[in-house]
């Protein structure tokens, strides 16, 4: 070989070889790169929201910009070269940790989005959750009201229900920002019977109630008492009564009508007592058309296993909780003792 030839050759490896070297290299940077942790926000930790729709590239950008990844653009094109994968899930992301922009990426594909805790009170009737639910952030009260509206996700178990009024179970849960009012009624009915229990209409039979019944009983029995232990007295006082086809007389039945027709309840009257509804058990016979109010799992079980006993009245007691009665004349007793005290704390 001519050493011109073999010179051109020389020069011709070494050139492939400085471009291996090159691209090698390249490849080491941008692999140290996306597998590198990075961390440069102010404080423990930051929040990116990622709205619905937008482009991988814009993520990787507005993440950047909080300091969440550095090199977003690199990020970018290793995406396409892996071929996409998963889809960026929207929604919002806390970061408290350094992390490589790998790392960041699978968290993205997950959807491993913040959850934040929102409290629902025993006793609240589907109005009130909604209200709840929108002072916490979570929706809108109309598109909430529209679910709750909508018996579908319990026809199936209460033929004869309405809306999902008794159904929203009282708990604390865990939603994304964003979560639909769907998403959210699905999750508080299926906790329902998580609570409940798959046995709960067989226990509502065996106590001469059906489902619907047990259920609205429950929610009378939790608007009447916070204390555990009267709530199985409840229950017997208000089983007794229907055994005798007495009126229930249950003073939150009468503001739950009241609140029906669109009213401002205060302090009951007279008059409220006699509002025509069939919500209102002092003119109606036997259980209101259903629940009042969303109950715990303490009143529904009391709903379907009451204590024993004759009771068949109770009134407010100046000791706390309620003073119950077998026969109208202590009933009228322990009413006048109640009165007594209430007018003397004025």
């Amino acid at each position: 070989m001519k050493p011109l030839t073999r010179l051109a050759g020389w020069l011709v490896l070494a050139g492939l070889a400085a471009v291996i070297l090159v691209i090698a290299g390249g490849a080491t940077w941008a692999y140290l790169a996306l597998n590198r942790p990075h961390a440069a926000w102010d404080g423990p930790s930051i929040d990116v929201v990622i709205p619905s729709g937008m482009s991988a590239r814009e993520t990787f950008g507005r993440l950047a910009e909080a300091g969440v990844v550095g090199h977003p653009t690199l990020l970018a094109r290793w995406l396409v070269l892996r071929g996409g994968g998963g889809a960026i899930q929207a929604g919002e992301y806390r970061f408290e940790r350094s992390a490589s922009a790998v790392e960041v990426l699978a968290r993205l594909e997950r959807g491993d989005v913040l959850l934040h805790a929102i409290t629902i009170p025993e006793g609240l009737d589907l109005i009130e959750i909604a209200e709840r639910l929108v002072h916490e952030e979570f929706g809108q009260k109309e598109e909430l009201l529209a679910v709750f509206r909508d018996p579908a996700l319990i026809l199936d178990r209460d033929g004869d229900a309405t809306d999902l009024e008794g159904y929203l179970f009282p708990e604390t849960y865990h939603f994304p920002r964003g979560a639909s009012a769907g998403t959210i009624a699905r999750t508080m009915v299926e906790r329902f019977w998580q609570e409940a229990g798959e046995e709960f209409p067989g226990r509502a039979a065996e106590a001469g109630l059906t489902l619907r019944e047990a259920v609205t009983l429950a929610s009378m029995i939790e608007r009447e008492t916070s204390l555990p232990e009267e709530r199985g007295k409840i229950s017997r006082v208000f089983h007794n009564r229907l055994d005798r086809r007495m009126r229930l007389q249950c003073d939150p039945t009468v503001i739950y009508a009241l609140r029906r027709e669109g009213r401002e309840v205060g302090r009951l009257t007279y008059r409220d007592l006699e509002f025509d509804s069939p919500w209102n058990t002092y003119v109606s016979y036997g259980l209101p058309p259903g629940p009042i109010a969303s109950p715990g799992k303490a009143s529904l079980d009391a709903a379907v296993l009451p204590e024993e006993g004759r009771e068949l009245y109770f009134v407010a007691s100046p000791e706390g909780g309620h003073r119950f009665s077998a026969t109208l004349d202590a009933h009228l007793e322990a009413v006048a003792v109640w009165r007594r005290y209430s007018r003397s704390s004025r």
